[in-house]
């Protein structure tokens, strides 16, 4: 590229030595790399300084606002558009060269952009796809301050929702390589973590909706349909072809669809526990 790219990436981390070489690799077209930690205890911060990123320390209040928030409000920048992106994540080649286009259009306050997934050491290439409202203008962008510090599982990060756009919201052809190194169990862990929140707002209807209404519109739909981990799985596998990713692509449809049954039985759990404790 013959120039840097003019936006600020800051990069979310929590001991995350093994992919953080990688991730900050892959960012140096960026004009601006910034490290947010929240206090490791690895050596996520001496790599980080060693490959030449500034690192900023997050320590978490329990309350509002969460990590990302937190960020637009607190740590300066040397540009308005920012970039979040995770440890285990690296842009395609392809999204740096459009990102300056994107950006230059006057009413644009955010960009999408799809994953492309790592899951059991194979780039699926069909199935479920993931997006990320993750390229955002500090100054047009609020993350929502919801209902649910009471809730277990996300903890210091926003909980799957979108941040609110006060301009247009334009969707990348370029997409991030998600790539965690970690050992799958790690995926079963974060995921029994999620599904701990997401059964928490299920059980609270006036908080499911209002954070339905901040998700995507193929999150909504998601959230909505009945029978959802068999419906999902033919969606991931079938109907998005996640066949033709092999057992990589059988593995992570299962493995989603089993994310979605473990929210539907510890929702059960929340409502059982609900009317005992009424009686």
């Amino acid at each position: 590229m013959s120039s840097k790219v003019p936006i600020t990436a800051l990069v979310q981390t929590k001991n995350e030595e093994v992919g953080i070489a990688a991730c900050l690799a892959g960012l140096t077209d960026f004009d601006e790399v910034i490290v947010v930690d929240s206090n490791s205890t690895d050596g996520t911060v001496a790599l980080a300084e060693q490959h030449g990123a500034r690192v900023v320390n997050f320590t978490w209040d329990g309350k509002y606002p969460k990590k990302k928030q937190w960020q637009l409000a607190n740590v300066a920048t040397r540009h308005p558009w920012v970039f979040f992106i995770d440890a285990d994540e690296v842009p395609s080649e392809r999204l740096k060269e459009e990102l300056s286009d994107l950006i230059s259009r006057e009413d644009a306050a955010a960009i999408d952009v799809d994953l492309d997934y790592v899951f059991a050491g194979k780039i699926l290439r069909h199935g479920h796809r993931v997006t990320k409202r993750c390229v955002v203008h500090r100054d047009r962008v609020r993350f929502p301050e919801m209902d649910d510090l009471g809730a277990p599982g996300m903890g210091e990060l926003e909980g799957h929702y979108q941040p609110r756009a006060n301009g247009a919201v334009l969707k990348a052809k370029g997409r991030i390589l998600h790539n965690d190194l970690d050992p799958v169990s790690s995926w079963f862990s974060r995921h029994n973590r999620y599904s701990d929140w997401e059964a928490y707002l299920r059980s609270n209807s006036a908080l499911r909706a209002e954070i339905a209404n901040k998700r995507t519109r193929k999150g909504r739909i998601f959230d909505a349909v009945p029978f959802k981990p068999a419906l999902f799985f033919l969606y991931a596998y079938v109907a998005r072809l996640g066949f033709l990713d092999g057992r990589a692509g059988f593995d992570y449809a299962a493995a989603l669809a089993m994310y979605y049954w473990q929210i539907g039985v510890k929702y059960r759990e929340l409502q059982r526990n609900a009317t005992v404790t009424s009686k």
